[in-house]
């Protein structure tokens, strides 16, 4: 399994950026992708959590109303929009994936696969 995780960048706030997460070796059917986030000196923190067939979604309190998800099924790709950027969303973001659906979506240890992060800063 890998994910490939792209996107980051430099935007102001109040701009909006695209995040990508290409997974490989994998059937999707099952699939559920997160994202995670971690700032200088902070813990991982949970940002949102879709099973790829989008039956279920879920995202951080921080976050609801801001960001979203969509995919592109042709390329094994799901994206993370996020809009109305905050200095507060600066951190590295961490795309992770696993089969199935887990109540604890919100824990980093209940991902198995993780791909590598991409450095999103909100900065004028």
């Amino acid at each position: 399994v890998q994910l490939q995780a792209s996107g980051g960048g430099l935007v102001q706030p109040g701009g909006s950026l695209r995040l990508s997460c290409a997974v490989s070796g994998v059937t999707l059917n099952n699939y559920a992708m997160a994202w995670f986030r971690q700032a200088p000196g902070k813990e991982r923190e949970f940002v949102g959590a879709r099973r790829w067939n989008g039956a279920t979604t879920g995202f951080a309190d921080s976050v609801k109303g801001r960001f979203t998800f969509s995919r592109d099924t042709a390329k094994n790709t799901m994206y993370l929009h996020m809009n109305s950027l905050k200095p507060e969303d600066s951190a590295v973001y961490y795309c992770a994936g696993r089969y199935g659906w887990s109540v604890a979506y919100y824990t980093p240890s209940t991902w198995v696969s993780w791909g590598q992060g991409t450095l999103v800063t909100v900065s004028s």
